[in-house]
């Protein structure tokens, strides 16, 4: 299994500041971003969303987001996408790091997501 990471949040920098991050964290993975909506303002896109799924290398997708409406547009994307996508309601930068971390670490994905949920910080509604 071949994992990646794609990060979303509400401003394009934001996006890119944290998968820089995580690039310098774990050199060896695949991480994306997607930012801002389609006008560059603050919110979300769910085209971004799947240029960041379909430029991201891996076959796997750990999804990272920041919160409130992101979710519903990661799961659209991921509903037209063909890459197995898995949407994580922890904390977005400490989450994303973790799993960052433990993946260059060669960590199996049940460890990761036991670790993960001690930053679960998210109510599904």
């Amino acid at each position: 299994m071949n994992v990646g990471i794609v990060v979303v949040a509400h401003t394009k920098e934001m996006a890119v500041g944290l998968a820089k991050t995580l690039q310098h964290i774990a050199p060896q993975l695949s991480v994306t971003a997607a930012g801002g909506d389609s006008k560059n303002n603050v919110g979300t896109s769910m085209a971004r969303i799947e240029t960041a799924f379909k430029a991201n290398l891996a076959t796997e997708l750990m999804v990272f987001y920041d919160f409130g409406s992101a979710r519903r547009n990661i799961e659209l994307a991921a509903a037209f996408g063909e890459k197995n996508v898995y949407i994580y309601d922890a904390a977005f930068t400490e989450g994303a790091c973790r799993a960052a971390t433990m993946l260059q670490a060669g960590k199996p994905q049940q460890e990761i997501n036991q670790a993960l949920q001690k930053l679960m910080i998210k109510a599904q509604q």
